[in-house]
């Protein structure tokens, strides 16, 4: 088969290395790619949100299966577009990624069919905003409507404080994105990432992880796309689990498609796990970053029959997916400043050295110089996952890779796992 995968992080990279690994794969072309992916694919520079520009190129390679990885792609209707040209797609059309894509349309949704979540409101003015945090407690639940990078919800402890997030949002903080805000109740509990591959009818269940969204140790500082995951996580018990493919995803495929937008692809549903069961935190049409990383990593078996018959609409004769029983983790080196203001350009040494073989290092954010040297070229800028018996083992080989990595210009979080490692 001739692939093509789009997108350009460390997600994408997680999957061209998967990818590259089967058996089926006669060509695999990465648009735009990064350096880590080079070994790995060839390399065509088109943008992910450039969707006329990836169908092109779909053609021109005669791509038989096209892998989406980032959500501004599906944004871009990339899915649509291939759809209309034959070629077959691993990834949801606009109009079913808004599940993702709008924040206010993924209520609605739950809302309308009876899919637990929290409470919530919509608002397009400061004034109706302000006033409706009267109708909630703190702490209050405040979310850009759009894409913002997993960056556009803020927790804030008070009223004052949330007044100054509605402010910022409305304000413009998030361009479009932030046009509408979205206030929810605030659940108590523990949140994880559920992930399913869709074939627009059904869903089969495909693992769990736990990422971490703030950026600094202790869950301190600002919302991140994700400053680290880990995989299994031992909150999602079979219980649970069972009850969020009864309630919440199975649920989901079936009315999305009874609405006239049959959602193909991987369904990420981000859960809280509250006294009353499981609960929808966010939807995202996508892997998420950095929970692919880690799936990618002790997933046993081909990835593309899986990815094969989700774009052609068809997952029944798939066997359940099988992982590994050994636990993965992924600490993500992030650039300074990030992610208010994260530095470019600072050079990295010491990536391309043998990490052994439990270690794989995954680029988020690079480039290569004219010089050949690697440098940062984004807020999240290295993936260092690493497997283990244990989550106690898995930490210690990541974070042993962490430090042979010489990156003055580049902080990491020194607590990934901590939940996990508590209940040991």
């Amino acid at each position: 088969m001739n692939i093509l995968l789009v997108g350009s992080g460390g997600r994408e990279h997680a999957l061209a290395w998967k990818i590259a690994q089967s058996p089926l794969v006669k060509r695999l072309v990465a648009a735009p790619g990064n350096p880590g992916m080079e070994k790995l694919c060839e390399l065509r520079a088109v943008k992910a949100d450039d969707a006329e520009g990836l169908a092109a190129l779909a053609h021109e390679i005669g791509a038989d299966l096209v892998v989406v990885g980032p959500e501004v792609a599906l944004a871009a209707g990339l899915a649509d577009r291939l759809a209309a040209a034959g070629v077959p797609c691993f990834g949801p059309t606009a109009k079913a990624a808004q599940l993702e894509t709008s924040k206010a349309f993924s209520k609605a949704f739950l809302d309308r069919h009876g899919i637990p979540t929290a409470g919530y409101g919509v608002y397009e003015t400061v004034k109706d905003a302000k006033a409706a945090l009267e109708a909630f407690r703190p702490p209050y639940v405040i979310k850009a409507d759009g894409l913002a990078a997993g960056k556009g919800v803020a927790i804030s402890p008070d009223r004052p404080d949330a007044e100054a997030e509605i402010e910022r949002m409305l304000g413009g903080r998030f361009g479009a994105a932030g046009a509408r805000v979205v206030i929810e109740e605030f659940m108590d509990g523990e949140e994880g990432s559920l992930f399913a591959l869709c074939d627009g009818k059904q869903a089969l269940l495909f693992g769990g992880a736990q990422d971490h969204k703030r950026a600094f140790d202790g869950d301190m500082g600002p919302n991140t796309g994700g400053m680290g995951a880990y995989s299994p996580a031992p909150v999602f018990t079979d219980d649970l689990v069972r009850q969020a493919d009864e309630q919440i995803v199975q649920p989901t495929i079936s009315h999305m498609a009874d609405e006239g937008a049959p959602y193909r692809g991987v369904l990420y549903a981000g859960l809280m796990a509250t006294q009353d069961g499981p609960k929808v935190v966010e939807f995202n049409a996508r892997f998420g970053d950095p929970e692919c990383q880690v799936l990618m990593m002790r997933f046993a078996g081909d990835i593309v029959p899986y990815l094969l018959a989700c774009a052609r609409g068809d997952v029944s004769g798939l066997p359940a997916p099988v992982f590994k029983p050994q636990t993965v983790i992924c600490v993500v080196m992030a650039a300074k400043g990030y992610p208010d203001s994260p530095l470019e350009g600072s050079i990295i040494r010491g990536v391309d050295q043998d990490f052994g073989p439990h270690v794989q290092v995954f680029h988020a954010g690079t480039k290569r110089r004219d010089d050949g040297q690697l440098a940062a070229a984004g807020g999240r800028v290295l993936n260092v996952c690493a497997e283990g018996d244990d989550i106690a083992q898995a930490r210690e080989r990541a974070y042993a890779a962490v430090r042979r990595i010489d990156w003055p210009g580049g902080f990491n979080r020194s607590d990934i796992g901590w939940r996990a490692l508590e209940r040991d």
